[in-house]
């Protein structure tokens, strides 16, 4: 079974990618960098990943070429305040796009209900409809500390704590739990302008 797999620096996602791994998971991480810090730490992790099963090559994407007009016009038409949903959901889209050109059968992503923003249940309705294919969340119903409990056996906490710059695109005021029909209208409007 082949996946594709959101791979972000944080303490999370490499934790999800072990654990379908164990599942006999084929998996290709895509990571969308935001700096040289971040990537460096993100080929640290595949390489101790790949201990664990079968763990392709990361696949690098620019984050700013991917998503920075979204992020930009979201800015302009005063709707700042969506940037982490629109975030995920063009990585999501992002992802989908890669599995269906390698063939994979589901994306992964180290999604944990209600950790931030964009993982309120309202919020990963929205996020998902970015993708046509399954997205596993092996993590969904386990606490922060039970996570990082695994990825200090896997030996992957240490490096996902190391200090590197924060994301740049955060809102002040993300929105928690977002409606699908207002992401459609802003979405369509996106679309409109040539940004998404």
């Amino acid at each position: 079974m082949k996946a594709v797999a959101l791979l972000s620096s944080g303490i999370d996602s490499p934790v999800a990618i072990y654990l379908m791994l164990r599942k006999g998971f084929e998996v290709t991480p895509i990571h969308f960098r935001q700096s040289r810090t971040k990537e460096s730490k993100v080929l640290e992790l595949c390489e101790i990943l790949g201990r664990y099963g079968e763990l392709d090559e990361p696949v690098i994407v620019d984050a700013y070429e991917e998503q920075g007009a979204v992020f930009s016009k979201l800015s302009e038409i005063r709707k700042a305040k969506w940037t982490c949903l629109f975030c995920k959901y063009t990585m999501l889209r992002k992802a989908c796009r890669l599995a269906h050109e390698i063939g994979a059968k589901a994306i992964i992503t180290g999604d944990s209900l209600g950790q931030v923003a964009s993982q309120t249940l309202d919020n990963l309705m929205v996020i998902s409809t970015a993708s046509d294919l399954p997205i596993l969340r092996p993590l969904i119903g386990l606490d922060k500390e039970e996570i990082i409990k695994i990825a200090k056996e896997i030996g992957t906490f240490e490096i996902s704590i190391r200090s590197e710059e924060p994301c740049p695109f955060v809102p002040k005021y993300p929105v928690i739990r977002g409606s699908l029909g207002e992401f459609k209208r802003i979405k369509e409007r996106l679309k409109r302008e040539g940004v998404l």
